[in-house]
């Protein structure tokens, strides 16, 4: 029985996110938003190899056809697996000085899902995307950071969280369409005392909804009805994002971050900026690969 996340390598990322594991590589890829790389992780031999970008990377996609797709501060890209920028897909529309690609993946049916992030902290100028081949389309506004998109096994339930309003909702999703509709309040968190608010996030086999809690030092599982089903620990007081890998897809990685951490919390937390995983009952899914002619 899970009790836990352990240490999977000391990555020392500045703002660790968006793991995503390759089934055909059975490799772990996950950004560094804010050293603006894509780190290449393989449990196999415990390499970790590194591709640097020429701007802040907020979310991947594993491509159809190879590569990935990524949302960078200037818009979404179709990337090369060196690195290489091939194509812009489509602008970043907000004012890229304050706002820049966040959280993000690939709905069923090759879709992209991502949204951005308000620096400002202020104004709520964020927005929530999807990118197909008709464009770049809003799907929520008015928020400040966009996070944890996720979908339910059928493909018919969007999660998504407003990471500082400190609140997950949930959509009504038409995969044939890519139309969310009916937003609900999924879950609140914080209080005086806990910090702790929705960061990534990623729904097992049986549709339970798992969210790292950023100044939580925690993740939390939620099933489909919302009931908090449990929670584990993680050696970091920032973990950003989950999702599962591994040959049996039991293995639940989880990044965090470092930058911007008060020196006390990072003599405390040392392992701030590194990969954790922990194994659980049930398995995740793979995630879809990105189809721009969708």
């Amino acid at each position: 029985m899970a009790t836990g996340f352990d240490l999977v390598i000391d990555a020392k990322c500045a703002l660790g996110e968006c793991p995503l594991w390759s089934v055909a590589e059975q490799v772990l890829y996950f950004v560094d938003i804010k050293q603006k790389r894509i780190h290449r992780f393989d449990p196999a031999s415990g390499d970790l190899g590194t591709i640097d970008l020429p701007e802040e990377v907020g979310c991947i996609g594993l491509a159809k056809d190879g590569g990935f797709v990524a949302g960078l501060r200037s818009g979404i890209w179709l990337i090369s697996s060196t690195g290489q920028l091939l194509r812009k897909l489509a602008d970043n529309p907000e004012d890229q000085s304050i706002s820049r690609f966040n959280d993000g993946m690939v709905d069923p049916a090759g879709r992209f899902i991502a949204g951005t992030v308000d620096e400002t902290r202020e104004r709520g100028i964020a927005s929530l995307y999807r990118y197909d081949a008709r464009g770049l389309h809003k799907i929520a506004g008015e928020l400040f950071t966009s996070n944890g998109v996720a979908f339910s096994p059928d493909g018919k339930r969007l999660y998504h969280s407003d990471t500082l309003r400190y609140s997950l909702f949930t959509y009504d999703y038409d995969v044939a369409t890519g139309t969310a509709t009916n937003r609900q309040l999924f879950a609140r968190f914080g209080s005086e005392i806990d910090k702790g608010r929705p960061d990534g996030g990623a729904v097992d086999a049986d549709g339970c909804y798992w969210t790292a809690l950023f100044e939580g030092g925690r993740v939390q599982r939620y099933a489909p009805d919302g009931r908090l089903l449990a929670e584990y620990p993680v050696p970091v007081k920032c973990p950003t994002m989950v999702t599962f890998g591994g040959p049996d897809m039991k293995m639940l990685y989880c990044t965090s971050a470092s930058i911007g951490r008060p020196v006390q919390e990072l003599a405390e937390y040392p392992l701030s900026g590194a990969l954790f995983a922990m194994r659980t009952e049930v398995p995740g899914l793979p995630k879809p690969l990105f189809n721009p002619e969708i």
